[in-house]
């Protein structure tokens, strides 16, 4: 697979997954309280983190002549559905939706940590390879805080 191809594949792979995120994010927006006006503002700026992550991916896809994906992952549609199982069970709670926003943000981490172990051939550009590395910190940091809400929450 020729370098141009590589880097597509796999920043159209990492932008479903920020897709994902986004759509996660504004579920779980849907499903918390109004009394949780603290979760509702993190909730909206890890989706906004997720599209200016998307965005920036997408302009390198651009840069190569192709066209970026506006698609999710099929495990993002089940990591949704899941969402929609346990709410049904947990009755929304605070520490039900975080626990589930935990799991996409496990996802995301294991999407961006493959990107990187699958260039064990070197073909992502240099510059491509530094933007995946800074998202996924970035990502890593946003992960931690949801655990950390998570965390918070009585049992």
């Amino acid at each position: 697979m020729k370098t141009n191809e590589k880097n597509v594949e796999v920043l159209n792979d990492l932008i479903k997954i920020n897709n994902d995120r986004v759509a996660g994010y504004e579920k779980a927006i849907n499903q918390i309280e109004a009394i949780d006006a603290d979760l509702r503002s993190i909730f909206n700026s890890m989706a906004s983190e997720s599209r200016t992550y998307a965005n920036e991916l997408s302009r390198y896809i651009n840069q190569e002549g192709e066209t970026a994906t506006d698609s999710t992952t099929v495990s993002g549609k089940i990591y949704r559905a899941w969402m929609d199982v346990k709410a049904t069970f947990s009755g929304n709670d605070r520490k039900s939706v975080l626990e589930a926003c935990e799991y996409g943000e496990d996802a995301a981490q294991k999407a961006y940590k493959s990107a990187l172990e699958s260039d064990s051939d070197n073909r992502l550009s240099a510059d491509v390879r530094h933007v995946i590395t800074e998202q996924k910190n970035k990502l890593r940091k946003s992960h931690d805080r949801i655990k950390a809400l998570r965390d918070a929450q009585p049992a």
